[in-house]
């Protein structure tokens, strides 16, 4: 009988929960009927398509449509988010084990956020060979790299300076050193910040491809050459859809990161 209490209570909603989740819903759905208001009436004539005419382009292009050039944008963002993650946490491991290190490479990693796209696009096109039909772009590799370094660097820091004294002290007591306290004690009080880092790092590895793509007219295939024709071709309802999913999959990774940290670091929310 306990147990089966126990498992009850387990299945049972929780009340915080439901209520956050009704209140996203509603607000999506004052969201949608906003849009629908002000492109109807408020800016009507204004380049602003209804929700209905953005539903119907998305049927229209066919979901293979969307596959196809998200496929490309998708695969140059996830080389480059892990690029940049790499990147960044070798520096920041480097900064905890030659502490005298940490100003240069936090100003490197400062560079790194600082450096305007619309120069550093170019210099890396003209760098690279000319992608294939179908290919991925580098360029939008690189800046999806670069996009992560900075904020990755800085979450990861602070996360390994993080760690507790006591536990730091009781691993050298017994006789370890600095590699011994980063790995039994810094990396664990870390990763709940790590992991929060890498879910910001995500949307912005994919802006920094869909950006290389927007720049690299020589690409075909891919998010940023769709928006580009697009827009030349004015045609707002497709500009729509292609945001919109955008945004969705940019959600998506987000949500999906934070649900992998739930997972490795429970007790960052208080689970055992």
């Amino acid at each position: 009988m306990a147990g089966r209490a126990g498992l009850r209570g387990r299945l049972r909603p929780d009340p915080e929960k439901l209520r956050t989740a009704g209140v996203g819903a509603a607000s999506l759905a004052g969201l949608i009927v906003l849009w629908w208001l002000t492109a109807a009436f408020l800016l009507k004539g204004h380049g602003i398509p209804t929700p209905l005419a953005v539903v119907r382009e998305f049927h229209d292009q066919g979901f293979g449509y969307y596959e196809r050039i998200f496929a490309i944008t998708l695969h140059e963002a996830a080389i480059g988010y892990l690029w940049g993650v790499g990147i960044a946490l070798a520096l920041a491991t480097v900064v905890l084990l030659v502490p005298w290190l940490e100003p240069v490479i936090m100003q490197f990693s400062v560079i790194t956020y600082c450096v305007p796209i619309v120069v550093l696009a170019p210099i890396l096109i003209i760098c690279h060979e000319i992608p294939t039909v179908g290919g991925i772009s580098q360029t939008a590799v690189d800046l999806a790299a670069l996009l992560v370094v900075f904020t990755t660097v800085v979450g990861a820091v602070v996360g390994f300076q993080s760690a507790d004294r006591t536990s730091l002290d009781v691993v050298r007591v017994y006789g370890g050193g600095s590699v011994q306290q980063f790995f039994r004690v810094r990396v664990v009080s870390a990763l709940p910040a790590i992991f929060s880092t890498l879910q910001l790092a995500a949307p912005t590895a994919y802006l920094g491809a869909l950006l290389g793509e927007w720049f690299d007219r020589h690409l075909e295939v891919g998010v940023g050459p769709s928006l580009y024709l697009a827009q030349n071709n004015r045609e707002t309802a497709l500009a729509w859809t292609l945001g919109l999913s955008c945004a969705l999959v940019s959600g998506l990774a987000y949500v999906l990161i934070g649900l992998i940290g739930r997972t490795v670091t429970p007790w960052a929310k208080g689970q055992p």
